[in-house]
């Protein structure tokens, strides 16, 4: 069956053309004169693959329409108005999926439609849920990543579903046919980890009854994800450097070297340039892995996708444990978007779980909703390394952990930057004195560049400050930059800009 499309008729002229377009193209359209018939269409089995929106977008009708697309996971392309300010601000306030200034020619709307509908099936062939800028730019590498063989590296904390990114990127390019393996580096011990990956020789150790194959030789010919590939030990490192060099290998305890036709998709949830600067990690691997990369944004950078999840999840596990339930209430539903989720999705998902087996009258309410969940609050967007969390301490954590991240990343710079001297004033005291301020300078030790020295007064703001301004300091006025070195998104990091006044 033809993917559906819906075209509204707030501009007529666009309307018309723009179907005759998709309907040549062999999609089946729907055209819609007025909101509720918009809407009656949105609601039928199946609901339209896309919709087009051909103007009004300005108007309240408009905005509830693409809430209810938003909630029926239909693709939303806008038709923006030429003498519009902001159109990319106002495609990203109302959710659309994609945009268009007018005159808008039928072929392009054609030809975004085919796109957008391609990535919803992404979406779905990969189970990535949401409809933030972040996670369309997610699936827009993805879609450019695929068809190549180049090395990739996503990085993310856990949780935010990277496995799911390295299968859509083997499900769309030309090895899909084949094997996709997954190695979870971290649970593995170091003695088992090289064997798991490589195979070994019968005899090669004690135990080694028989011949083993590997993970990189079952894979052969398609494609191998190393889970958490900063926890690798050295020594395998090295081996796994070769067979990206030269796509060779030997079995542990083998002489002979064993070709490999394998795409490697590595993921972590650290920072590998920081393991780097630590001695725990190989750059010339990190290079060799990094050749493409993907970041994964966690669930706190991408709030407005928490509403379409949690529906997503309610429906997914009131049907798998046969539960009558009706949703859940918008005081409850604003607890979870405002909640820190350290955890990300997995936990989120967790979460709705055990509600909707326990939430006694078939919808979640905010009394639901475990206390810690509740209480937290947003908080400072920080990712949390350890096993342990305390929620007084989080904005400390943060604080401590970029002051840490600052000066591995600045050693090398700071020994070459000109240090400042700092004039401070001295107080002289003699006998039969008063308290005077003497006019002579004296050179007080500086601070290094690119360090945040922390005074006595200062004031968990001022620290947070001073550690944003050396971030900037050290990349130059780069703000992409400097949120990687903090370890917060770029939107944060805008935010706190205004906060402080430096942007």
């Amino acid at each position: 069956m033809p993917d559906r499309i819906l075209v509204t008729q707030d501009d007529l002229e666009h309307a018309v053309r723009v179907n005759a377009a998709l309907e040549a193209a062999g999609y089946y359209t729907t055209l819609a004169a007025s909101l509720d018939e918009a809407r009656q269409a949105m609601r039928r089995e199946p609901p339209p693959d896309c919709m087009v929106v051909t103007g009004g977008l300005h108007e309240t009708g408009a905005a509830q329409l693409l809430g209810l697309a938003r909630d029926r996971s239909i693709s939303t392309l806008g038709l923006v108005e030429e003498t519009e300010p902001d159109a990319k601000g106002l495609a990203r306030r109302l959710g659309l999926t994609g945009f268009l200034e007018k005159p808008a020619d039928p072929a392009e709307v054609t030809a975004t439609v085919r796109r957008l509908i391609e990535r919803r099936k992404l979406q779905q062939r990969t189970g990535i849920i949401g409809e933030s800028p972040a996670i369309q730019e997610v699936l827009v590498k993805i879609e450019q990543m695929a068809p190549v063989t180049s090395t990739v590296l996503i990085e993310g904390e856990s949780g935010t579903g990277k496995e799911l990114v390295a299968r859509g990127m083997h499900e769309l390019s030309a090895r899909r046919g084949k094997a996709f393996v997954t190695v979870n580096c971290a649970a593995l011990p170091e003695t088992l980890l090289e064997s798991e990956l490589f195979g070994h020789e019968k005899g090669a150790f004690t135990g080694a009854a028989e011949r083993r194959l590997g993970r990189f030789e079952l894979a052969d010919g398609g494609t191998i994800f190393l889970d958490e590939v900063g926890e690798m030990p050295p020594a395998t490192q090295v081996k796994l450097l070769r067979v990206l060099e030269d796509k060779s290998f030997f079995r542990v305890g083998g002489t002979q070297a064993i070709k490999v036709d394998v795409r490697v998709i590595a993921a972590t949830n650290k920072s590998l340039k920081e393991e780097v600067a630590l001695g725990r990690f190989r750059d010339d691997l990190f290079y060799r892995l990094n050749v493409l990369a993907i970041y994964l944004p966690p669930l706190r950078e991408r709030r407005s996708d928490i509403p379409l999840l949690v529906r997503r999840f309610i429906a997914q596990f009131a049907k798998e444990h046969e539960r009558a339930f009706r949703g859940i209430t918008p005081e409850a539903l604003q607890i979870l978007v405002d909640a820190d989720w350290p955890g990300n999705i997995r936990q989120l998902r967790n979460l709705i779980e055990s509600m909707v087996v326990l939430a006694p009258e078939g919808e979640i309410r905010a009394s639901d909703i475990p206390r810690d969940i509740r209480e937290r609050g947003r908080g400072l967007p920080v990712r949390v390394l350890g096993a342990t969390r305390d929620v007084a301490g989080q904005e400390l954590e943060f604080i401590f952990r970029s002051l840490v991240e600052l000066k591995l990343q600045v050693e090398e710079l700071r020994r070459r930057l000109e240090q400042r001297p700092e004039r401070v004033e001295v107080i002289e005291v003699g006998p039969g004195s008063t308290l005077s301020p003497v006019t002579t300078a004296v050179e007080a030790e500086p601070a290094p560049e690119g360090e945040v020295v922390y005074r006595p007064g200062m004031t968990m703001a001022d620290v947070e400050r001073a550690a944003i301004e050396a971030a900037l300091r050290e990349t130059q006025g780069n703000r992409r930059k400097a949120a990687e070195v903090l370890g917060i998104g770029e939107r944060t990091l805008y935010r706190k800009l205004k906060a402080y006044a430096l942007a």
